[in-house]
This record gives structure tokens, sequence and C-alpha cells, in this order.
């Protein structure tokens, strides 16, 4: 499936294109990468197989990052793998929610 000697950076976002962008300048550099397009989707990915890394965009349908984040976090088979924020979101109360929650960086 992945070539695991390269870390897998799990994407998970509802926007086509913020996925092509990201997931080609990723794998370009070396990186294997999947993909899930929602929350629930990003959840199932992690249980099958645990990233090195979660991209994880803040805005999406049903079930936004701030609560898979916190799912994430909440389990002690997944609280370990770090997530890092995307979003157009510059708020600085909601980048403040997201570290509170167990983001290690933020990205607008």
């Amino acid at each position: 499936m992945f070539d695991r000697k390269k870390p897998l950076i799990l994407i998970v976002d509802d926007t086509p294109k913020n996925i092509q962008v990201i997931g080609k300048t990723l794998h370009e550099i070396g990186y294997n990468v999947s993909i899930a397009t929602s929350g629930s989707q990003a959840l199932d990915a992690v249980k099958k197989e645990s990233p090195d890394l979660i991209l994880l965009d803040i805005q999406m349908p049903e079930m936004d990052g701030f609560e898979v984040c916190k799912i994430l976090k909440a389990n002690p088979y997944t609280k370990e793998i770090p997530v890092i924020f995307l979003t157009a979101v510059i708020d600085s109360e909601k980048i403040v929610q997201g570290f509170e929650i167990g983001a290690v960086d933020y990205i607008t």
C-alpha cells in the first residue's frame, strides 16, 4: 500500500482542489499521502493505518475539524498523532481553541 520508509500524512479536507494541491506537493517531496474528505472518513482512515501527521481542515460539513481532533486526542491509540489545522479562518479565538484541543500548529 505505502512505502513505510516514507512518513504517511493524512490530509482531511472537503475541498477537492485543496487536497489536490497539498497532496501533489507532499507526494513530490517524498511523503506518502492518504486522503479523507470528511471527519468520519478521517476517523475510519486512522483505524486502518496510523499516519505520522494529520493535516486537518476546520470547516467541514457534518463534523468539523475541532470535533475530529477532540475524538483523536481522547483515544489512547491516536492521541499522539500530531494534528496541524488547515483553514482560511484567521480568528484568534479559533486558533487558541485549536491549540487547546491538541493541535501542534495552525496554517491559514
